[in-house]
């Protein structure tokens, strides 16, 4: 984990109980809600933020006694949904369950119907994962000198799967050819779920894929891990070397999982949304079963979301003039 995601936990832990007392002062959170409350995920069901999304979902609608909808809008690499939110009323019911082609397209791409700032109101940093790089059993790649060494060897391949352009996998890839100097074949999806069953099914080689979603597979022998994309080793993978200690040095790439809802909602409104949020990622029932899954939950307060999520911009821009990415 970056060392800037740890300082968000660290601030969220000493200013979650100020914001709360704040949050029962005010008359808008003393009301809200009053009806059901719409979080929209940017991408297609079956991936790790559709997983995080309900189970947040789950436990709000459970606190608050009022239904919370999960709606998967994907498409447009996560453009299509994340416009939902950005033309929603200011009130705080309808959020939007994002991760890391949120910054990237911010960065990366020049022509968005919204404005990734002025548009959004941020509530909180949910948890944060890195990577894990997996191939299909019958690849001969066992390390990452293995995959480096078949990827100079031919030009071109192997190619690597992503759940769509822009997003971590996408990015991860990029940022190993550059470092390794191979050229490996971005191959985007519509979504985790397709790029998980023909990777499953022998159809494509490799992945930078969420450990949310094939942790499973990987235990049960239908995908090889070899590394991971994070700064330091996985608590549930700890004899998984990191891609920098298995010889790309200085490598790391990790995914993110956070609630925004429209700009303009009021404060007591987003100090109610992140206190509710933060306590629930908190929840061993869903704190183990992400921990299981390689994320860490943080529940950060929405001033410290506010600030990662412009640091993010700020390095996706930074990689995209390093390895000349654009996204249309």
């Amino acid at each position: 984990m970056r060392n800037s995601v740890r300082v968000i936990f660290a601030v969220a832990a000493l200013t979650l109980g100020l914001t709360a007392v704040l949050s029962l002062s005010a008359a808008h959170a003393q009301t809200y809600p009053t009806k059901q409350v719409r979080m929209i995920v940017p991408f297609a069901a079956g991936g790790g933020t559709d997983v995080i999304a309900r189970l947040i979902a789950q436990k709000l609608g459970d606190g608050w006694g009022q239904p919370v909808l999960v709606e998967n809008r994907g498409g447009g690499g996560s453009v299509i949904g994340t416009e939902v939110v950005a033309r929603s009323a200011p009130d705080g019911y309808v959020l939007l369950l994002t991760a890391f082609p949120f910054t990237t397209n911010a960065a990366l791409m020049p022509k968005l119907p919204f404005d990734s700032i002025r548009d959004f109101a941020p509530v909180t940093l949910a948890a944060a994962a890195p990577l894990i790089v997996v191939v299909h059993p019958s690849q001969p790649v066992h390390s990452i000198k293995d995959l480096v060494a078949l990827a100079k060897s031919k030009p071109g391949q192997p190619s690597y799967a992503s759940s769509g352009n822009g997003g971590p996998q996408h990015l991860a890839g990029e940022l190993f050819n550059s470092m390794a100097g191979v050229s490996m074949t971005h191959v985007p999806y519509k979504g985790t779920g397709a790029l998980t069953s023909d990777l499953v099914g022998g159809h494509v080689p490799m992945s930078f894929s969420s450990m949310l979603a094939v942790m499973s597979l990987v235990k049960n022998g239908q995908l090889r891990a070899i590394a991971v994309t994070g700064s330091q080793r996985s608590a549930i993978a700890p004899d998984l070397p990191t891609v920098a200690e298995a010889g790309l040095k200085g490598y790391e790439m990790i995914t993110w999982y956070g609630v925004l809802t429209r700009a303009g909602t009021p404060p007591a409104v987003l100090n109610t949304l992140s206190t509710a949020i933060a306590r629930a990622v908190k929840l061993p029932e869903i704190r183990d079963k992400l921990a299981a899954e390689g994320a860490e939950t943080i529940g950060s307060t929405p001033a410290a979301f506010a600030a990662f999520i412009k640091a993010e911009i700020e390095r996706m821009q930074a990689l995209g003039k390093t390895t000349e990415i654009k996204l249309e």
